[in-house]
């Protein structure tokens, strides 16, 4: 007869092996589930934080609104309301951003994420949040450099390269669409060295995916299959369905060192200035189209210079990127660094050139000349500010309306206190195709849009 402390003992064995059976197959079928992309989610999802930045915005208001609701406020009253017409709202925008330092607690984003933000905190993984002072932003390349305000060392990614993308491979974006938190899509690079043309400009050099990247996925990572960091996620398309733009990591490793040691991204060129092609120089150049730019002149010692560039030569290609116009010209350099080398492709005496050539700092002395080309505006200083002197006609700032006398207290929202201001401001906004203005008449505040075109 079996004893019954027998039977209890001989049953536990048997339910303590079962259940060991029954876990070991659930870890063989859990790893059997951890595939690369889950592994490369867990590696670098902790480095990835949710941004919140808020900013103080002016908005026009009708003090009719009562009366009339809906309608907005005639041209005719702002003569009269001027700025007492105007209301301040607290605005907040959501974006991603990376760690890419732990030890110093910096975060790279997108500009655009940040823009004219008084308020900025960063969202881990963990629940953790903190306050972020901006170390630097430019908007020509849409990347930004946070440093969050902590003593703690926090995950960092690991950082790839972007040199040796392959098309079709795949990718992994992370990021804070639409306020939902770490939110992963996967796809694949779909292209690379893309150009992409928008309000703000053109860009270069962008990685195409098909993963999902929607707003609040600006400035989060775009991973390769290791967990790497190969790309910052921008959505600078908002029109375009499974097609998401990321900038490759080389690239923005260049702008990182110029937003650390100066805070900003110094302008550049190479040398040259030119005027957009006409159908007779079309037709003496033998070309099918309208397209390319006319070099008129090459200062003397520049790197354009030194490369062979010459006055009369047309430069149709910047780095394989065919050049529609002068002003394309212009957007294309706003994606380069000083001391990087760039390919200019010319036609002189019906003979094709590619010249490699070296970008330099832009010079402050030719920021006058600029203003005029550019924008139709020459200054001079007054007591508190800038004036308007001379206007050119048929420019952008004739055709606003500026009239010589008036006070020109703000370019894009840099304040102008001196010709130093001027020139700063000439130089970091050289390339946008629209401005906002602060301009003073009569006594009165003016916020105006200039637009180039």
């Amino acid at each position: 007869m079996r004893k019954p402390g027998c039977s209890v003992f001989w049953g536990t064995v048997c339910a303590v092996t079962l259940l060991c059976l029954m876990q070991a197959g659930y870890a063989e079928a859990r790893d059997q589930r951890e595939t690369p992309v889950v592994r490369a989610v867990q590696r670098t999802a902790p480095a990835v934080v949710n941004i919140t930045s808020a900013r103080v915005v002016e908005r026009q208001v009708n003090p009719f609104a009562g009366f009339f609701p809906g309608q907005r406020m005639d041209p005719f009253f702002k003569e009269f309301f001027g700025p007492q017409g105007t209301q301040k709202f607290r605005q907040q925008s959501l974006g991603s951003g990376v760690i890419i330092d732990g030890k110093k607690g910096l975060v790279l984003t997108n500009a655009h994420v940040i823009s004219g933000a008084t308020e900025i905190s960063a969202r881990l993984l963990d629940g953790r949040t903190f306050t972020a002072d901006l170390v630097g932003a430019d908007p020509d390349f849409d990347l930004a450099v946070l440093h969050l305000k902590t003593s703690e060392e926090l995950p960092e990614a690991s950082i790839g390269s972007s040199d040796d993308i392959m098309m079709g491979e795949t990718v992994i974006a992370i990021g804070n669409p639409f306020g939902f938190s770490h939110t992963v899509t996967t796809g694949v690079v779909s292209a690379l060295g893309r150009s992409v043309r928008t309000k703000q400009g053109t860009y270069t050099n962008f990685i195409q995916t098909d993963a999902a990247i929607n707003p609040g996925n600006s400035g989060g990572p775009l991973l390769n299959i290791l967990g790497e960091l190969i790309g910052i996620n921008t959505a600078i398309r908002a029109d375009a369905q499974g097609i998401g733009f990321a900038i490759p990591i080389d690239k923005a490793q260049r702008v990182i060192q110029e937003l650390l040691s100066a805070g900003e991204v110094r302008p550049v060129w190479i040398g040259l200035s030119g005027q957009s092609l006409d159908q007779a120089a079309a037709s003496y150049f033998a070309l099918d189209s309208v397209a390319g730019m006319l070099i008129t002149t090459v200062k003397p010692g520049s790197s354009a210079d030194r490369a062979g560039v010459r006055a009369g030569d047309l430069l149709w290609a910047v780095d394989g990127v065919k050049v529609q116009d002068k002003d394309h010209y212009l957007q294309l350099l706003r994606n380069y660094v000083r001391k990087q080398r760039v390919v200019v492709e010319l036609i002189r005496n019906d003979k094709q050139l590619r010249l490699p050539v070296e970008v330099e700092p832009f010079e402050e002395s030719d920021a006058d000349r600029i203003a005029w080309e550019r924008w139709g505006l020459r200054l001079g200083p007054v007591e508190g500010g800038m004036q308007v002197k001379k206007l050119r006609s048929g420019s952008p700032a004739e055709r606003l309306g500026l009239q010589p006398g008036d006070g020109l207290l703000r370019i894009g929202g840099m304040r102008l206190r001196s010709d130093k201001d001027f020139v700063r401001s000439v130089l970091r906004f050289r390339l946008q195709n629209a401005l906002m203005l602060f301009v003073e008449r009569g006594g009165r505040g003016y916020h105006v849009r200039m637009r180039m075109q």
